[in-house]
């Protein structure tokens, strides 16, 4: 069956690096788009960054290109995100997500992860 196993959360201080993993199976990675999205009490899963399938282009939110950069490894079904210069607004718990087209914005995904807790805190 589809797995999408998030890891490498933790505490960090702000102006800290964190970076997650995502080990996808079950399905064809490498035609599905790839998103990294962060749960938000009341709101749902709200999108912060996008890979395309071959892992050519990525997107980000406004803002967050040149500290999160998101990629992907097609040969070993994984998907990471690193992230620099952490704020405290960061926190949440941040989700693996396929799409099949979907790359930015994305409000729906064929596939999610459990997440895995991101918390910065001085």
């Amino acid at each position: 069956q589809v797995q999408l196993v998030e890891s490498g959360g933790g505490l960090a201080q702000p102006g800290g690096s964190l970076k997650l993993s995502c080990a996808a199976s079950g399905f064809d990675f490498s035609h599905y788009t790839m998103n990294w999205a962060r749960q938000v009490p009341g709101k749902g899963l709200e999108w912060v960054a996008g890979v395309y399938a071959d892992g050519s282009d990525t997107y980000y939110r406004s803002g967050d290109r040149g500290r999160l950069t998101i990629s992907k490894d097609n040969a070993n079904s994984m998907l990471f995100l690193q992230m620099n210069n952490l704020r405290p607004e960061d926190t949440g718990v941040y989700v693996c997500a396929a799409s099949r087209s979907c790359v930015m914005h994305c409000l729906s995904y064929e596939y999610t992860g459990q997440g895995t807790q991101v918390t910065v805190s001085s």
